[in-house]
């Protein structure tokens, strides 16, 4: 029954939803619509914050480029993809295909969001290469559909935020542990339950008839034979192994150095990893090379579109309509209701601002007073935003843009998967939230 509902969706949204880019344009224009609507006499603050704020990302947008493009040049070494075939060759049925996918990006998600954007892509291409009776845009969203669960993970946005000497909200909510954000018992048992619960929904989806399998892309990360003979310094030095060598291994000592003074695992720490790995698997500088400019082609869509997020932010932010949807939520709520409310409010701001440190820096300054209150522990409210925004995740194409580059499909492949998906996250959690909390 479900895997018919999710067919049904599935070429509803394959007719009617738009291109990834198109989704940004449209909710730009409908941020300023709604604020030129809220604030009449201001618009040419609305245009000023959106111009100004559109720069806001170029430091994360580099950082997510590279992710992608060390990522995929890493894995184009002939080991490192060796192994990848190894475990994507276990999924040698379309139950475990979905399984073992979901599970892989999962684990990745759980160590570190940034790592699981390349780990999830790159493995599920691979098992899709290795499993034709697996529908792949199903795949797909199995490797994608995890990101609900970073919010519990290593790398929560919010939970190390809220536990970092001297944050923001310092002074309002103090200091909370990770003991009682993402290591907290309630926490866990939220994160048990989708992980458990969402494979089996994902297995319950998969189509019956019509299945469209992995197709190859034109362009693929092999690693290619060099065809000139190093005749010349210039191609000596082109196609020694030693320069790459030598320069990955500088980088692994910066990565272990960083690590024994107590750095906490980032995009920059896991760029520069893959970087120096890549380098020192590649077998020259020019072999390394070619595998970036096979790879730069996917990353287009993240150049192109998160600056324009980054300006609907800015907007939500400087016409109020934030505050409003909180607000308007929050109002409603009391002590038993108010983590659950929060974690609605937080799933429909996120749509707009898909950013767990800018929706946290959003929301966190008019939530946690409004909670505290009313008397609701801040570790929990901090918990329900994260837990909102990861949610709405699944239907925001954000932070899908970096798999659906890599594995060459459009957000409307995947889409009406993570729909049915985003509806039986959020009634579990609800339920969760509001009996645990």
């Amino acid at each position: 029954m479900l895997s018919s509902i999710a067919d049904r969706v599935s070429r509803v949204v394959q007719r009617y939803l738009p291109d990834a880019f198109v989704i940004a344009v449209l909710l730009t224009l409908f941020v300023f619509i709604v604020g030129f609507i809220t604030n009449p006499e201001e618009p040419i603050t609305l245009v000023k914050s959106f111009g100004d704020g559109f720069w806001v990302y170029l430091t994360f947008t580099m950082q997510m480029v590279l992710l992608l493009l060390t990522g995929m040049v890493l894995a184009a070494v002939p080991v490192v993809k060796k192994g990848l075939e190894s475990v994507a060759g276990l999924a040698n049925t379309p139950t475990k295909a979905y399984v073992l996918t979901f599970v892989v990006s999962a684990f990745a998600y759980y160590i570190n969001w940034g790592l699981a954007v390349v780990v999830g892509a790159i493995f599920v291409r691979e098992v899709g290469k290795r499993n034709q009776h697996a529908h792949f845009p199903l795949l797909v969203a199995a490797a994608y559909s995890p990101t609900v669960l970073y919010t519990a993970g290593l790398s929560s946005s919010i939970g190390l935020t809220v536990a970092t000497k001297d944050h923001f909200l310092a002074d309002v909510m103090g200091v909370i542990p990770t003991s009682e954000t993402i290591f907290n018992p309630s926490t866990l048992i939220i994160f048990a339950v989708l992980f458990v619960t969402m494979p089996i929904v994902i297995c319950l989806m998969a189509p019956k008839k019509n299945i469209k399998p992995y197709e190859e892309k034109e362009v693929t990360l092999k690693r290619e034979t060099v065809s000139q003979e190093a005749d010349t310094p210039a191609l000596k030095l082109e196609q020694t192994p030693v320069l790459g060598i030598v320069t990955g291994i500088v980088g692994l000592i910066y990565v272990i150095n960083e690590f024994v003074i107590g750095r906490d695992l980032d995009l920059n720490i896991i760029n520069i990893l893959f970087l120096s790995l890549g380098l020192i698997l590649h077998r020259s500088l020019g072999q390394f090379g070619n595998a970036f400019k096979e790879a730069v082609g996917s990353t287009s869509p993240i150049i192109l579109q998160f600056p324009f997020y980054a300006g609907i932010i800015a907007v939500l932010s400087s016409s109020g309509l934030g505050q409003t949807i909180i607000d308007g939520m929050t109002s409603i709520a009391n002590k038993e209701t108010f983590d659950v409310f929060t974690y609605w409010s937080a799933g429909v701001v996120n749509i707009l601002a898909p950013s767990g440190g800018g929706q946290w820096a959003l929301q966190g300054p008019l939530q946690i007073p409004a909670g505290m209150k009313l008397g609701v522990d801040p570790s929990t409210i901090a918990m329900a935003v994260g837990w909102g925004d990861a949610w709405t995740n699944l239907i925001q194409p954000f932070w899908a843009l970096p798999i659906l580059s890599i594995v060459g499909l459009h957000i409307r492949h995947i889409m009406g998967y993570c729909f049915l998906l985003a509806i039986w996250v959020g009634v579990i959690t609800t339920i969760l939230l509001l009996f645990l909390y």
